[in-house]
């Protein structure tokens, strides 16, 4: 395995990637691309805090995460590519996917939450339906985030003893340990049918997470030809002079200072 990287040279190159992220979306918004990057992998990969790192620095009136709950009663009645497809970019956006339709090639499939007639056809549809996405002109990106299952139970340990990160386990993710054999072939039989040329799988080594972080961001940019868009450049104005209004007393009920209790005024 490769030597995990620092803190200080992964600090320093990711903030230059942030930088080329803040370049593409500007290409995107002003040439009116739409951009879907799918992130999918083993629990505790690593998924969640890749996208933070992506979308820290980009506005999010032009790039959003979707991370979709339990599709409702409602919704498994529907055709099931139907709930994400209003999720698609509008011309000038991205769109994060925080998972996505692959959950009934992964938890779906191996939870029994789907049925095998279900299963079966969307392994057929799937590969159709993304490359009505790429003819239609969105550049699809699809991340498969790989770790150990030591790794991932290392992991799940630092999140159970951790107040701040319990909410990101849950009872369905301590299953994937005694699963983890049925994820694998899940997964396998998942990239048989929809690693296809137009949309192809790109798979992120994740147990360094930092090193994953900057993999695949640098992956992203390689493979959107997007160029620096030249900004107007601004100018702050000259504040007019005051006309003599007179603002009303403060509300009663403006937000206490609590901050003077840190600084001890």
């Amino acid at each position: 395995m490769a030597k995990k990287l620092s803190r200080k040279l992964y600090e320093k190159e990711l903030f230059r990637l942030q930088g080329e992220l803040v370049k593409l979306q500007e290409w995107v918004r002003t040439e009116g691309r739409r951009v879907v990057v799918i992130f999918e992998g083993r629990d505790a990969a690593g998924k969640g805090s890749t996208i933070k790192r992506v979308s820290e620095y980009l506005n999010p009136r032009v790039a959003r995460i979707v991370a979709l709950p339990a599709p409702t009663e409602r919704e498994r009645s529907q055709w099931y590519f139907q709930r994400y497809i209003e999720h698609l970019p509008a011309a000038g956006q991205i769109v994060f996917f925080d998972r996505s339709w692959y959950n009934r090639a992964g938890v779906e499939r191996v939870m029994g939450f789907c049925t095998q007639e279900e299963y079966t056809r969307f392994l057929h549809q799937c590969p159709i339906f993304e490359r009505l996405l790429v003819e239609d002109g969105i550049l699809l990106r699809k991340y498969w985030f790989s770790v150990s299952d030591d790794e991932q139970e290392r992991r799940f340990r630092a999140r159970l003893g951790d107040p701040m990160r319990q909410w990101k386990l849950s009872e369905m993710d301590l299953e994937s340990i005694t699963r983890w054999e049925e994820y694998s072939r899940a997964k396998d039989q998942m990239l048989i049918h929809t690693h296809i040329p137009e949309a192809p799988w790109y798979d992120v080594e994740s147990e360094d997470k930092r090193r994953a972080r900057i993999n695949m961001i640098s992956h992203l940019l390689s493979s959107i030809p997007y160029q620096e868009v030249r900004r107007t450049r601004l100018k702050i104005p000259a504040r007019p002079p005051g006309t003599g209004y007179r603002r009303p007393p403060r509300l009663e009920t403006h937000v206490p200072d609590a901050a003077a209790k840190l600084a001890g005024h």
